[in-house]
């Protein structure tokens, strides 16, 4: 993957806040998280550059690049941190006045024909099949009519972070998708199993508010 676009988009974007909350939730003070900020941008490009090409219709490429500077921040800190201050971490990075801005447009879509399609699109391209830093889904809609499931069989995530060796604290990651379908303000987040805790798949649900 080439770390100009998106990579550096996302970097560009994000990296003040990872750094900010190094001293937030870690209790770093500002001099040492301006050291592991600087020793996390090399560590992102190159976890970056070794990713293969995303397929143009792979909706989840944001998805591996949002793992790829999680990780690099990690792997830049003095020990490694629990999977519960990385929670903490992960979520007040991500989830800035621009991320609960993009929810919230992204909110209005959610249901509609189009989302629908996306996801009987995203769920047969099978991209996992050819990128195993990718992901595999099923789109299982709720025979009510309030709302679809997710299905996923296969995980970047759980693949990328496997092999940094930072797999115990994939459980981070997963649960933004709590605080993005919350900020979204049109869908309640439901899940029972993942793929990171040794489930048979991960179940993403979201059922509508009315």
């Amino acid at each position: 993957m080439r770390y100009a676009g998106m990579p550096l988009g996302m970097w560009a974007l994000f990296a003040g806040s990872f750094k900010k909350q190094l001293s937030v939730v870690y209790g770093y003070n500002s001099k040492k998280a301006k050291v592991i900020t600087g020793k996390a941008k090399p560590k992102y490009k190159r976890i970056i550059e070794g990713l293969p090409t995303f397929e143009k219709t792979d909706r989840f490429k944001m998805n591996i690049v949002n793992c790829a500077m999680l990780s690099a921040f990690l792997l830049s800190l003095p020990k490694k941190p629990s999977v519960e201050k990385t929670t903490e971490y992960y979520r007040a990075s991500m989830m800035t006045a621009p991320m609960k801005l993009f929810c919230r447009i992204s909110g209005k879509k959610k249901f509609s024909t189009k989302d629908i399609q996306n996801m009987k699109d995203t769920a047969t391209l099978r991209a996992a099949d050819k990128n195993p830093y990718s992901w595999n889904m099923e789109y299982l809609p709720y025979p009510d009519g309030s709302g679809y499931e997710a299905r996923f069989t296969s995980c970047g995530i759980c693949t990328l972070m496997g092999e940094l060796g930072l797999f115990e604290l994939v459980p981070a990651m997963c649960r933004l998708d709590y605080s993005m379908s919350e900020a979204s303000g049109v869908s309640e987040f439901v899940r029972e199993y993942t793929l990171a805790s040794g489930g048979p798949y991960c179940d993403c649900g979201y059922k509508k508010k009315y």
